[in-house]
């Protein structure tokens, strides 16, 4: 009778073992290695492709107007995804190029640029905001410049350093610097789109568009702050466990739910939510980015 407990822990256990060793599996096979890139290339190849008909369709709408922030908006978009699709085709070849250097830029500067898009959604936002309360946003743009200056040269200077001395410490350091740099979007969309969010809030019910405009800022930062925040914690990880690194090419499922999370699912969420088609000119008035 004593011996009945140990029969249900015993088979969790072997449960777990065989789990275990399906995820070694997968993760040591060449072919599913392979299909597991492919089919991350592919769902970037269709978020590229859809940013770039949305591109297109907003220039046949408004053609008469230049590079306004949503069409900046869906070109980067399109750059990053389509980038990132090119990248996974040839991710085996990628691994190894020499110097080594050469596989994290090429890694890495997607993310960068991912960081960009998405911060112009936040300056897009900041700019309403202040601008509904009647306060000067003269200096957004030069700030949304300098930050992003400031972020791309401390990761250039780190990519020539490690490039210079290979050493695990500078490439945890530089990947510890890209988690601060997601934490800092995180928390743009938090502050700008919480603000925003509670401004529409608080328009009257009859508000035209109210309810719509509420839902989109809502649904977007909710979006942008988890999948930053998730991609911060993520490099937290990877810079510390060797289990959860994420630039090798025997860790497909983990590179699969990583890009899944933070990149593939937020975008294509976005640029759905926000494939509304700006108002013909004579209509109102449509801003184009200054």
């Amino acid at each position: 009778m004593a011996r009945t407990p140990v029969a249900p822990m015993a088979v969790a256990a072997y449960a777990l073992k065989d789990a275990s060793s399906w995820w070694d599996q997968i993760n040591e096979s060449r072919l599913w290695q392979d299909r597991i890139f492919h089919v991350l290339a592919s769902l970037y190849g269709i978020v590229a492709a859809v940013a770039l008909v949305q591109l297109v369709r907003i220039q046949l709408r408004v053609p008469e107007y230049g590079w306004t922030t949503q069409k900046v908006f869906h070109f980067l978009n399109f750059l990053v995804n389509g980038v990132r699709s090119l990248v996974f085709v040839f991710r085996r070849d990628v691994q190894k190029l020499q110097p080594e250097i050469v596989q994290h830029i090429l890694l890495d500067m997607p993310s960068l640029a991912f960081f960009t898009t998405y911060a112009l959604l936040v300056l897009f936002w900041a700019e309403i905001y202040y601008q509904a309360r009647a306060v000067s946003t003269d200096g957004l743009r030069p700030s949304f410049y300098t930050i992003n200056a400031v972020v791309y040269t401390v990761q250039v200077v780190l990519w020539l350093i490690i490039w210079w001395k290979p050493i695990p410490p500078l490439i945890i350091l530089s990947k510890m610097f890209f988690s601060g740099v997601s934490l800092f979007a995180a928390l743009g969309f938090l502050l700008y789109g919480g603000r925003l969010f509670l401004m529409l809030k608080r328009f009257p019910v009859e508000s035209k568009g109210r309810r719509k405009k509420l839902q989109e800022v809502g649904y977007v930062t909710t979006i942008c702050f988890t999948c930053f925040l998730v991609r911060s914690i993520m490099m937290c990880f990877d810079a510390f466990d060797e289990a959860a690194d994420l630039d090798v090419l025997d860790h497909p499922i983990l590179n699969f739910i990583y890009y899944l999370l933070v990149e593939i699912l937020p975008s294509s969420l976005v640029l759905f939510i926000l494939r509304k088609l700006p108002p013909k000119r004579g209509i109102t008035q449509y801003h184009p980015i200054r």
